[in-house]
């Protein structure tokens, strides 16, 4: 077992490209991006997790199971899913010692003799355990349970609770095992599949492993019903093998192709790889945001048509993001291809990182590409702020376990080499040898590695050039070195103190959508490297509606930067104020022309956004005529 590793390891026989490192192999710098939103999580939005599971019924859920709460089941029936989710986050911490401790007592006590563990059909609905699959999110909650133990097993392999959670976990996995291996049932929320794929890692324990792909092969058969939004919306409309486009719920869709993957690499199954690797493309090619989020339905929390990607009803769930994630590293893993790890740095630097504000303790359920002036915000389906917790607080634990094992994403190695996927400031040692990553990224342009160690032989170092850079320049001990996109890969026998300089040049350029995306056509928005731009009411002129300003296309932008403001790098874009010389909703063209001077305005990243006073933003902004 490798008790070391983060949250996804494919084991010695997978079909795998790359390998993950073991956590003690990284260390990220405190000051780094990635160091410092690990630090905020580790001191803020975990025990701020842990104190809204107390205050809003989670864990006295399971004491009504003990006998240990006398009061009503409150929240959603899945409710237990977060404090699994929260479990798992201060395992990889490696902080929360008095709550790990009391969640994994609590988690055994209430546990029924034959592993059935889920407090809503524990008490009050006993009668109904397993007979409404398609809407009890039964197996959901047991799949996050599963991904708690194995952060249990893999950080603190020795610690009783660990043990302890463990052991809960395997015995609601082979009450599964037992229960479903014939069935042609399934969850209503995929979630499970991926979970029993790591359980399986880290036990080497083959039915769950085998569990997790009868569940794959079992879904788009129609055996959930319709239900109220349709078959789509559970994933049950087609099978996985021959679905052509990804479609309905989007946190279920790419949970199940998480999962799919990761029995595609275990079983050697390359049809049920290239499944997942084709509705990848169906995702990125229609139906993603700039920021890399997905589902443009309220409604359904659903993908929408190709190319319905409306800004200001942009649903863009959280746990969308990170669960897209989670299926990008994992195809990272099994293919090597750096399109992969381009959209894990999008999604991190933007649609994941937006989530969360800067106090750690305020979240996002859906991010939205525009907020209008005057919006309604006093709800939290579309607040105009963060807000510290949600009725369905799926999203900010979700947040938290992935911050907590961040550090588990930015590379992976080997004993030839070390690949270098997402730029942070940190060391890194693969093989024998050990580099130290200097850089400020995704502010500055330079990554700076230097060997600080050497094992023996040729050695391979891989660096990664984004698609989004058009000028990469490369030298090594100070000769130049050609690199294009994709991964640059360094082999020779190294020497303590050879250094390495990548510069991935970032000039802020003007990102238009295809014109089949109606709702953002005629207008761009502001991107500079990894990171997308945003305007926000508070650096707009006031004396000019929000709403009418425009984007000068032919004026420069300008990169400001500012080691005391909101970020250390904004962009000052040009803009010009739309005439508005009719009251009229509708008018007749031509539209009478007025030209105005263009005037200089900050533009914020996305992610930093309605960390101030409420308000109006916009990504995509209309371009002026003029």
């Amino acid at each position: 077992m490798d008790v070391s590793n983060g949250p996804v390891v494919p084991t010695s026989r997978a079909v795998s490209a790359l390998r993950p490192l073991p956590r003690e192999a990284v260390t990220l710098r405190p000051e780094s991006l990635f160091g410092g939103w690990q630090a905020r999580n580790t001191a803020a939005t975990l025990p701020h997790c842990v104190d809204r599971l107390d205050a809003y019924g989670n864990l006295a859920n399971l004491r009504r199971v003990t006998g240990d709460d006398d009061g009503e089941f409150r929240g959603f029936w899945f409710a237990d899913s977060d404090v699994y989710k929260t479990l798992e986050a201060a395992f990889w911490a490696g902080t929360g010692a008095p709550f790990v401790a009391d969640a994994a007592a609590l988690l055994e006590k209430a546990q029924d003799a034959d592993g059935y563990l889920d407090s809503y059909y524990q008490v009050d609905h006993r009668d109904k355990q397993w007979s409404e699959l398609h809407f009890s999110h039964e197996m959901y909650c047991a799949g996050h349970l599963f991904q708690a133990a194995v952060a249990a097993a893999r950080s603190a392999p020795g610690d009783p609770a660990a043990q302890q959670v463990l052991t809960v976990a395997r015995r609601f996995a082979d009450l599964l095992v037992r229960r479903f291996a014939e069935s042609p049932e399934v969850d209503g929320h995929p979630e499970v599949e991926t979970a029993l794929v790591e359980l399986y890692r880290v036990t080497g324990h083959r039915p769950y492993l085998d569990l997790a792909a009868h569940f794959v092969e079992s879904r788009g058969h129609g055996v959930l019903g319709e239900g109220r939004f349709g078959p789509r919306y559970f994933q049950d409309h087609e099978p996985v093998r021959s679905a052509g486009e990804v479609t309905g719920h989007v946190v279920r869709q790419v949970y199940l192709l998480a999962g799919a993957v990761d029995v595609a690499v275990e079983n050697g199954d390359a049809e049920l790889l290239a499944a997942a690797e084709r509705l990848w493309d169906s995702a990125l090619e229609s139906r993603t945001y700039l920021t890399g989020g997905q589902g443009s339905r309220h409604r359904d929390e659903a993908f929408g048509d190709p190319y319905e990607l409306p800004p200001d009803r942009a649903y863009a769930e959280s746990c969308a993001a990170i669960g897209s994630f989670q299926w990008a590293w994992r195809l990272l893993l099994a293919t090597g291809a750096a399109k992969y790890a381009d959209e894990m740095e999008r999604l991190l630097h933007n649609g994941i990182a937006g989530s969360t504000g800067l106090d750690g303790a305020t979240f996002f359920y859906s991010n939205p590409l525009q907020l209008r002036t005057g919006h309604d915000g006093s709800h939290e389906d579309a607040p105009s702020q963060r807000l510290p917790w949600y009725s369905c607080a799926c999203c900010p634990p979700n947040l938290a376990r992935l911050m907590a094992s961040l550090d588990a994403y930015a590379a992976t190695g080997d004993p030839s080499g070390l690949q270098l996927h997402l730029y942070t400031a940190g060391t890194f040692r693969s093989g024998g040898h050990t580099v130290d990553v200097r850089t400020r990224y995704p502010w500055d342009e330079t990554i700076s590695v230097t060997i600080t160690e050497v094992g023996p032989g040729p050695w391979t170092l891989s660096l990664r050039v984004p698609a989004w850079c058009t000028d990469a320049r490369l030298t090594v001990n100070g000769e130049p070195v050609a690199a294009e996109a994709g991964y640059v890969r360094l082999t020779r026998t190294w020497l303590v103190g050879d250094r390495v300089e990548l510069t991935l040049v970032m000039l802020p350029r003007l990102i238009a959508a295809h014109p089949r995306v109606d709702a953002v056509r005629g207008a761009a928005a502001v991107v500079r490297g990894p990171i997308v731009y945003c305007l926000e009411h508070a650096d707009a002129p006031a004396h000019v509606p929000f709403e009418d300003l425009e984007l000068d296309a032919t004026a420069p932008l300008q990169v400001s930067r500012d080691p005391d403001g909101i970020a250390p790098v904004l962009l000052r874009i040009p803009l010009r104020a739309r005439p508005t010389d009719t009251p009229h909703l509708y008018r007749p063209l031509p539209a009478p022309a007025r030209a105005t001077p263009p005037v200089a305005v900050t533009a914020i990243p996305y992610f930093l956004w309605a960390n101030r006073e409420p308000g109006p933003m916009r990504v995509f902004i209309p371009l002026s005529e003029r």
